[in-house]
């Protein structure tokens, strides 16, 4: 008799996003890790970072962004402190070339830089149920984990140093593993996952989450946005413009500038990147971007509006890729209400 194997069943990206929203999923972390050692770390940090080190904690994770010597973002990172160690870990699409080339350009005098280091990875767990995973990798009530804060996790892995950090991307509880054990951290979080009924999750989900929850440049990269255009001036902090790499270029927003804009259309409508914007038949933009269709309620579009019309409650236009008009509207992003706001750690 002649054994068979059952090859696992497919998952939809529909059913992925089902489980982020409800239970929990994990996922690996593809971008280049940077780690930064040296009494000079935080020195070399605030020649590019947009917001200053001075008043970093140690063991504590933060979003910040990287300018482009025109003053346009290069990337978001991570920027965690870990003893005596500075990692950096991109939330936007990067490689390790375009880091070594950007991180090159700065004086690391008393600092050591590695992009890649050998054999450190990452791997990331969100949902609503996400800390109840989070509760096996320590010694303690993960409730006092709070958000942005990293301490030592315990892998099933002789000599693994692993980090837990309170930190996602998807509006639920996240949390990611830094480790010199990256695969059996995956397996022991995949484990977890199952255990909780929650499962690996693709790419295309964890992109609609994500845009839904406002972090759609995650998925959608900058392209050639300003920092305001981008919405991202609350990442800059205005008092340190002229000391960090491209913030000479940048200019105090006013509130008149176009500006990246959530709009929902109906289900099915599928845009191309660059189609125009219309209110009363005049064009006041362009789609940018077109999230996955994993939410089977609406299709949500990022576009740059011009002012006034990224404001939310808009009724406008734009022509899908059969050619025939669609309603579309500007909206408010979060978009879904987290289910994590209503569930505790117990």
């Amino acid at each position: 008799m002649t054994a068979t194997t059952i090859a696992p069943a497919v998952r939809t990206a529909t059913e992925d996003y089902a489980t982020l929203r409800t239970a929990v999923g994990s996922y690996r972390v593809t971008t280049p890790l940077v780690r930064l050692t040296g009494d000079e770390r935080l020195t070399f940090l605030d020649g590019f970072l947009a917001k200053s080190a001075d008043y970093v904690e140690p063991d504590t994770v933060r979003e910040v962004l990287a300018l482009n010597e025109d003053g346009r973002p290069f990337a978001i990172l991570l920027h965690f402190e870990i003893g005596e160690e500075s990692w950096l870990l991109p939330r936007t699409t990067v490689t390790a070339g375009e880091l070594t080339a950007y991180l090159g350009r700065f004086d690391a005098s008393g600092v050591t830089v590695e992009i890649s280091p050998e054999g450190w990875g990452a791997v990331a767990f969100e949902g609503p149920v996400a800390w109840s995973v989070a509760a096996g990798f320590v010694d303690f009530d993960i409730s006092g984990l709070t958000l942005h804060a990293v301490t030592e996790a315990t892998l099933d892995a002789p000599g693994a140093t692993a980090h837990l950090a309170r930190v996602g991307t998807t509006g639920e509880y996240g949390y990611l593993l830094l480790t010199d054990a990256p695969e059996a951290a995956y397996e022991a979080v995949l484990a977890g996952v199952t255990g909780k009924g929650g499962a690996e999750t693709g790419e295309e989900a964890l992109n609609r989450v994500q845009a839904e929850a406002g972090m759609g440049v995650y998925g959608a990269g900058f392209g050639e946005l300003g920092v305001d255009e981008a919405d991202l001036a609350w990442m800059i902090d205005w008092d340190r413009v002229g000391e960090f790499h491209g913030s000479g270029e940048l200019t105090a927003p006013t509130g008149s500038e176009r500006r990246l804009t959530a709009l929902v259309a109906p289900v099915g409508s599928r845009f191309a990147a660059g189609t125009a914007i219309t209110a009363g038949g005049r064009g006041i933009g362009t789609v940018l971007h077109q999230a996955p269709a994993a939410n089977p309620e609406e299709e949500l579009v990022l576009a740059l509006l011009d002012a006034p019309f990224w404001v939310p409650g808009l009724e406008l236009a734009a022509a899908d890729r059969t050619g025939d008009e669609r309603p579309v509207r500007t909206v408010t992003l979060p978009r879904v209400i987290a289910r994590s706001l209503t569930v505790k750690i117990a």
